[in-house]
C-alpha cells in the first residue's frame, strides 16, 4: 500500500534534509518532486494542485525559515496537509445508539460489495451489534447465493430473498423480520450497476426513499485509481451517498483513489479492505494513513490489531506461565495463531516506524511458515508439547511424517522454541535491565 509513493516522497525529503537552512528555491524544488510523486500515484490533478499550493504557502514563511530544523517542519506541514486532504478524522458507521439501522452498499459490479457486506457484519458484531445481511441483487441468482455463503461462513443470518422479488419489497420485508427476530442492523447488498444506467440508478433512489438507510456507502475497487474517484462522483450526484469504502487496498501500490476521493466527492473514506478474510477490514484514519505514506509507520493501528487478536484472559494466563518458565509448545502454537489473526508479517512490519521499505521487500518470510509450524506441533503428543526435551530422533521422524515436513523443519521449530525459552528465562532472571540489554536500540 502506497509503496511507490512513500519511496518517492522520502527521496524528496532526503534532499531537503541536506540543507541546513531552506530557501524558497529549495522548498519549490522539493515540492516539485512531491507534486510529481502524487501525480504518478494517480492522485487527482486538481487535488494535487491545491495541496501543493497549501503546503507551499505554509512552508515559505517565518514559520519554517526560523525553525531549528526546517526540513522536519516542511515534512510536518506535508503530513498535516495530507491528513486534511483525506478527511482529517476517522468517521465510523452511523449505526450506534439506534434501535434499528440499515447500511446500503452501492457501486459497480465486481467492486467487492458482497465480500464487504460480510466484513461490515463481522466488524459490527464485534462491536456488540446484531447484523442481518440482505441480498437485493435480483438480477444475478449467483449474487444471492454468494451472500448466503458469506453469511454461513461467518455465522451471520441472511434474509431469504429470491430473484422474483422486487428490491424494495425485499428490504421492507427484511426490516419487519429483523424487528421480530431482534436484529438491529440491516446490511443491504444491492446489484452492481453503471452510473449511466438511469433505470438502475432510479432503483437506488427508490430504495433510499423507501427505507431511509442510516448509511449509503459507495464501494469501489482501489486498484482502478482515478476511475473509482470519477465514478464515485457520478454516483454521488444521483444518490448523495454518505461515505466510501475502498476494497483491494492491499494490491494498490499507488494509492491515488484513497488520497483523492474525499477531496473530490466531499464524502469521507470510512473503511478499507486489505485482503479476502473478514478480519482484513480496517477503519480509515487519515492521520495514521498520512504517517504511513510518509514512512513514519502506524503504531496505533498495529496496537489495535494486536489487542483485537489477543484474548485478554489467555494473555493473563500466558503471563503467569512466562513468569514461572512454563511456556510450552502448545502455548507457542497459540501465540502463532494470534499473530496470524493480525495479518501478513510484512504488512504488520510496515506499520512500525523506522522500517526500511527496501529491506522489508527483501524480507523472505513466507506466511505459510505459520501453517507448517502448527502442523508440526499438532503432530506431537500432549506429553511432547509439554516436555520438548523428550523429543528424540525417532520421535522427530514420526512428527515430520505426520505433518508432511522434513526432520530439518522439526529441528528448526525446536531451535526457535528453545531460543524463545532462553529469552524468557533471561527476562525473568534479570528483570527490566536484562530486557533492555536484549533490545536493538
Amino acid at each position: 500500500m502506497f509503496e511507490n509513493l512513500t519511496e518517492k516522497l522520502n527521496s524528496a525529503f532526503k534532499k531537503l534534509k541536506g540543507h541546513g537552512v531552506l530557501s524558497e528555491k529549495n522548498i519549490e524544488k522539493g515540492l516539485k518532486q512531491v507534486r510529481m510523486a502524487l501525480l504518478e500515484a494517480d492522485v487527482n490533478y486538481k487535488v494535487v494542485k491545491k495541496v501543493i499550493s497549501d503546503i507551499k504557502d505554509r512552508s515559505i514563511g517565518q514559520e519554517v525559515m526560523d525553525s531549528l530544523s526546517p526540513a522536519q517542519q516542511v515534512i510536518k506541514i506535508v503530513k498535516e496537509e495530507f491528513t486534511s486532504m483525506m478527511g482529517s478524522a476517522h468517521m465510523d458507521f452511523n449505526v450506534h445508539g439506534k434501535l434499528q439501522s440499515s447500511i446500503m452498499l452501492i457501486g459497480l459490479q465486481g467492486s467487492g460489495k458482497t465480500t464487504t457486506a460480510g466484513k461490515i457484519a463481522f466488524y459490527l458484531r464485534k462491536k456488540g451489534k446484531k447484523p442481518y445481511l440482505v441480498p437485493v441483487d435480483v438480477y444475478r441468482p449467483a449474487a444471492i447465493d454468494q451472500l448466503k455463503k458469506v453469511g454461513a461462513n461467518l455465522d451471520i443470518p441472511v434474509f431469504s430473498s429470491t430473484i422474483d422479488m422486487k428490491p424494495l419489497y425485499i428490504c421492507q420485508k427484511a426490516e419487519k423480520l429483523a424487528i421480530e427476530q431482534g436484529y438491529d442492523t440491516l446490511i443491504i447488498d444491492t446489484a452492481g450497476r453503471l452510473h449511466i444506467n438511469e433505470e438502475l440508478m432510479g432503483e437506488l433512489l427508490q430504495l433510499k426513499q423507501g427505507i431511509n438507510p442510516s448509511e449509503i456507502l459507495f464501494v469501489a475497487d482501489a486498484m482502478t485509481g482515478q476511475d473509482a474517484v470519477n465514478i464515485a462522483k457520478s454516483f454521488d450526484k444521483t444518490i448523495d451517498f454518505t461515505g466510501v469504502i475502498l476494497t483491494k487496498m492491499d494490491g494498490d501500490a499507488r494509492g491515488g483513489a484513497a488520497l483523492s476521493i474525499k477531496a473530490v466527492t466531499g464524502k469521507p473514506l470510512k473503511f478499507i479492505g486489505v485482503g479476502e478474510k473478514a478480519t482484513a477490514f480496517e477503519p480509515f484514519h487519515p492521520d495514521r494513513m498520512a504517517s504511513r505514506i510518509l514512512g513514519m509507520g502506524d503504531t496505533l493501528s498495529f496496537i489495535e490489531k494486536a489487542q483485537d487478536a489477543l484474548d485478554q484472559k489467555q494473555a493473563k494466563e500466558l503471563e503467569k506461565k512466562l513468569r514461572k518458565n512454563q511456556f510450552t509448545l502448545e502455548d507457542f502454537k497459540n501465540q502463532i495463531a494470534s499473530v496470524k489473526k493480525m495479518g501478513s508479517i510484512k504488512d504488520l512490519l510496515s506499520m512500525l516506524p523506522g522500517i526500511n521499505k527496501k529491506q522489508l521487500n527483501k524480507l523472505n518470510f513466507d506466511d505459510k511458515e505459520f501453517v507448517r509450524i502448527e502442523a508440526i506441533i499438532n503432530s506431537m503428543t500432549g506429553q511432547e508439547r509439554r516436555f520438548h526435551k523428550i523429543i528424540n530422533a525417532s520421535r522427530k521422524k514420526r512428527i515430520a511424517k505426520g505433518s508432511g515436513v522434513s526432520v530439518q523443519n522439526v529441528n528448526k521449530l525446536l531451535k526457535s522454541y528453545t531460543h524463545t525459552l532462553k529469552m524468557v528465562k533471561k527476562i525473568n532472571k534479570g528483570g527490566m535491565r536484562s530486557l533492555k540489554s536484549m533490545l536493538p536500540f
